[in-house]
């Protein structure tokens, strides 16, 4: 593996741990293990790019969700540039959450 590879893998690594401080209002689950993260991009220069989800199109977090994963991932060491893309192609369903997401929400 070369540096420059390893270096966006500790990188990306950041960025997880930064999206996984996030949470739905009105769940007790972080946005990553409720898969609301379908990519995180690295480009040169370490400018980011974060393509996500919400739980549905009206969520009521709309605004507030993506504004704070672009203020986690800003503060990672490291980053140049956010940017945060909603999209709701393939629209969200409850098979998108990791194991410890169902198990915590009781779908398990």
């Amino acid at each position: 593996m070369n540096t420059e590879t390893l270096e966006n893998t500790e990188l990306r690594e950041k960025i997880v741990q930064a999206i996984k401080s996030v949470y739905d209002p009105e769940i007790p689950v972080d946005i990553f293990e409720l898969g609301l993260i379908y990519d995180i991009r690295i480009f040169p220069i370490n400018n980011v790019h974060v393509l996500m989800t919400l739980t549905s199109p009206n969520c009521p977090s709309a605004e507030e969700i993506p504004g704070e994963v672009e203020t986690k991932v800003r503060m990672v060491s490291g980053v140049n540039s956010v940017e945060v893309e909603i999209t709701f192609d393939p629209p969200y369903h409850q098979e998108m959450m990791s194991e410890a997401a169902k198990l915590e929400l009781g779908f398990l």
